[in-house]
């Protein structure tokens, strides 16, 4: 009888997992923890997210492999996290999470049907055309002061979650707490990506404060969680991996430079970016080098 409900839930939790890839119930579990710790009606939209994205695929009679893997819900788990980030809980909100949710699916059909890696690609493209709607076709208020504060830990001067780790801020959560139960929880899917995870973010915090001079920005976790993403996507057992993880996580870097000094919301834009060209470099350029 538990096998059967662990089976029934294994898709969305999975797909909560798969927000840093991670093919892991418990990894799932460990997230929304982390997220109901610092705002409960954001836990409840990345339910709802994740719900939608996967039932939806069901009911379109998808690749079971690929639902049961958590595949198909992650996009949708981001998107209803980000709407309440965003814009303040009403009715609007809420029907544009379901709606952009289930077209994530769609969306991710499509990379999956072809062998591309998507990534949180439907996110992003779904959470800019959302903003801009938002605001500018039918503009919605924006969440308040309180309604935030529980994503930011300001008790903690060196807080380890933005400044070191980036694993909390791949989810919105800027607390030290959510931030280290974000790295456990990578740890039990995949203890190599938890390790790659910090590596790039140390990396990235260098190269940030450096070569860029956005200490401010790193403190925020602003360049280190797309650098986690980056390096978790490519992390593996060769020590070539490594390099190409360093690559990532430069290109990651320079992209979210560029777009914050455009003053353009990136969300996790440098992390795909990044990571479809050094999946390029490494498969079209160095494999025929080596080769």
């Amino acid at each position: 009888m538990a096998n059967n409900k662990e089976n029934v839930l294994a898709p969305y939790l999975k797909g909560i997992g798969q927000i840093m890839l991670q093919d892991n119930s418990l990894t799932g579990i460990l997230f929304l923890i982390g997220i109901l710790i610092n705002s409960p009606i954001m836990a409840l939209g990345t339910v709802v997210g994740t719900v939608v994205s996967t039932l939806g695929a069901k009911l379109l009679k998808y690749d079971e492999n690929d639902i049961q893997n958590g595949l198909y819900g992650f996009n949708g788990a981001l998107v209803g996290i980000s709407m309440l980030v965003f814009f303040k809980s009403d009715l609007m909100v809420w029907g544009g999470i379901v709606l952009l949710s289930f077209v994530s699916t769609l969306m991710m059909r499509q990379f999956l049907t072809r062998g591309l890696p998507a990534f949180t690609f439907p996110f992003v493209l779904l959470v800019w055309i959302a903003l801009y709607f938002f605001h500018e076709v039918v503009p919605v208020e924006a969440p308040s002061e309180e309604d935030l504060a529980g994503l930011i830990d300001d008790k903690v001067a060196f807080n380890l979650s933005g400044f070191g780790f980036g694993f909390g801020e791949v989810i919105f959560q800027g607390s030290l707490v959510s931030g280290l139960l974000f790295l456990i929880a990578v740890y039990m899917g995949r203890p190599l990506a938890a390790l790659y995870g910090l590596a790039g973010a140390f990396f990235a915090t260098l190269m940030a404060v450096i070569f860029i001079g956005k200490f401010d920005a790193v403190q925020q976790g602003w360049f280190t969680f797309n650098a986690v993403l980056v390096s978790i996507a490519l992390c593996g057992e060769k020590r070539t991996d490594g390099i190409f993880v360093l690559i990532g996580v430069a290109f990651a870097v320079l992209i979210e430079s560029i777009m914050m000094a455009q003053g353009l919301i990136f969300l996790t834009f440098p992390f795909i970016a990044a990571a479809w060209i050094t999946i390029f470099l490494k498969n079209k350029v160095f494999a025929k080098l080596i080769g």
